[in-house]
């Protein structure tokens, strides 16, 4: 059985099994990136849901894993050369999770920097303007008189749904036949955009074509309707 006590995340959230990969996560457009690569991989694993509305990742056992306290995180006992591996970021926990698995991530060099290209649109770009946007429209930004905020973040997110419908246009997935991290990485988030922020309507959701279409796949797909609702609220 593997021994993860040098990790102080244990203490506070125990391994039940210690020999499989823990998640440390909940499930918000972030979080759920790794529970569905998760789910779609098949790979054993154990979540752990972090409560960010009690600041538990603030707490010394959660920053010990990431000292820039943010959801998702995992410790993988079985990480490179058999040794236990932590790591955040959920982008490259995606990258990992896939070549750990050989899944989801094309071999070809061509077609796996292009799917990471368009994993680094979603981290760089899509999320943050997306989550900007929740803020101003849905949470304590509208309370700020002065609305030029909320307009930078309407704007923005318009433009960047906008190059995800040009860049659906003629394929299923983003990286055409093949379902990939770069999928993963944007459903969540497309998903709130529209549903829990409710901000379809700002940016002008209905006029778009191939992105409904894209969503409505990926959310049928049952690794992703699991996915969704891990780790479980508790």
């Amino acid at each position: 059985m593997a021994d993860l006590s040098a990790y102080p995340i244990t203490s506070r959230w125990p391994a039940q099994n210690p020999d499989i990969l823990q998640l440390y996560s909940t499930p918000t457009p972030n979080g759920v990136k790794v529970s569905i690569m998760l789910e779609e991989t098949g790979l054993p694993y154990e979540p752990h849901f972090i409560n960010i509305g009690e600041n538990e990742t603030w707490t010394p056992e959660f920053l010990s894993l990431n000292p820039n306290g943010k959801i998702p995180a995992i410790l993988d006992p079985d990480g490179p050369g058999g040794q236990p591996l932590a790591l955040f970021e959920s982008g490259a926990i995606l990258i990992y999770l896939a070549e750990k698995t050989g899944k989801l991530l094309p071999a070809d060099p061509a077609r796996r920097y292009e799917t990471i290209q368009w994993l680094m649109f979603q981290m760089g770009g899509l999320g943050p303007m997306f989550g900007q946007l929740g803020f101003f429209h849905k949470f304590a930004g509208r309370e700020i008189e002065d609305k030029r905020p909320l307009e930078r973040y309407v704007k923005e997110s318009a433009r960047i749904i906008r190059v995800l419908e040009t860049r659906l246009e003629g394929r299923d997935w983003i990286m055409g036949d093949d379902y990939t991290i770069a999928d993963i990485s944007m459903l969540g988030w497309v998903r709130n955009l529209i549903g829990f922020y409710g901000a379809g309507d700002l940016v002008r959701y209905d006029e778009l074509k191939t992105v409904p279409n894209w969503l409505e796949r990926g959310l049928a797909r049952p690794a992703v309707e699991r996915g969704l609702n891990i780790p479980a609220r508790v």
